[in-house]
């Protein structure tokens, strides 16, 4: 009997000690766990102060907040595996793992993650900038680190994966800040050309749109001589917010102005000689 309960002492006095010192690293991982978060809460609201000092773009300041945010947790995390008792390396390595099989599921979107971070970083353009890229053509109007949001001159909002774009071309037209837009007509041959030319810059230099300054003036070339008719090139520059009023508006002045100066349209002409 005395035997029994010698053991039954010493087994209580073995749980109570085991439980003592279990409560004292659970206590003290909470209070670890409550500190860490009110740290990582106080040095991301100084990191998130002095990227507004820094005039770090807007864009990619979430980014990096969010990625600061989340190795610090990890950190803490691993901080307190360590107090509770578990070995820091083996929850190192379970989080590399689960990690990896997360990485394994979600390989696409981990692309497009990859390539986020590379438009946020090399910007090659970046929030208001009118682009052509992956077949869409509008003002950029987000880069989130999974898609860019494109808003065409149709109204269309178009969503395309980070991927999709790094992986194509990518054309800035407002790198710059102007644009020459391109604009061809035709007149008959054996009208005159240098008229001709007269009057439509004439129709450029008029008009509020097209820029007139040193380097930007409007000109007027000769481009092609086709089969029906000699095809001339209108080349204004033009502010990236005015591109479509100068591209479709100054193309009907232009045709209009050598209607009125008795410019007919160039039709398919052939010459027919006979012979006795």
């Amino acid at each position: 009997m005395e035997t029994l309960t010698q053991s039954l002492s010493n087994f209580y006095n073995t749980v109570a000690s085991g439980f003592g010192d279990w409560g004292l690293k659970l206590l003290g991982a909470l209070a670890a766990l409550i500190l860490g978060l009110w740290i990582i809460r106080m040095i991301m609201r100084a990191v998130s102060k002095m990227f507004e000092s820094k005039h770090v773009d807007e864009t990619l300041r979430p980014f990096l907040i969010t990625l600061i945010g989340f190795a610090l947790k990890a950190l803490l995390l691993i901080s307190i595996a360590g107090i509770v008792g578990v070995p820091t390396a083996s929850f190192a390595a379970v989080i590399a793992a689960v990690a990896f099989a997360i990485g394994s599921a979600f390989n696409g979107s981990l692309g497009h993650l990859a390539s986020g971070v590379m438009l946020l970083i090399f910007r090659p353009f970046k929030v208001g900038d009118l682009i052509k890229t992956n077949g869409a053509f509008g003002f950029v109007k987000e880069i989130s680190v999974f898609v860019t949001i494109i808003e065409t001159f149709q109204n269309e909002t178009e969503i395309i994966p980070n991927s999709a774009i790094t992986s194509n071309k990518i054309t800035n037209l407002t790198a710059i800040g102007n644009l020459r837009v391109d604009m061809p007509f035709a007149i008959r041959y054996g009208s005159d050309i240098e008229k001709a030319k007269s009057i439509v810059l004439d129709v450029l230099k008029n008009d509020k749109n097209v820029l007139n300054g040193e380097g930007k003036e409007p000109r007027v070339a000769v481009n092609n001589l086709g089969v029906n008719s000699v095809e001339l090139l209108a080349l204004p520059y033009v502010d990236c917010n005015n591109y479509w009023d100068v591209y479709w508006d100054t193309k009907q002045k232009i045709v209009e102005a050598l209607g009125d100066a008795g410019y007919e349209a160039p039709l398919p002409q052939r010459v027919v000689t006979m012979t006795k």
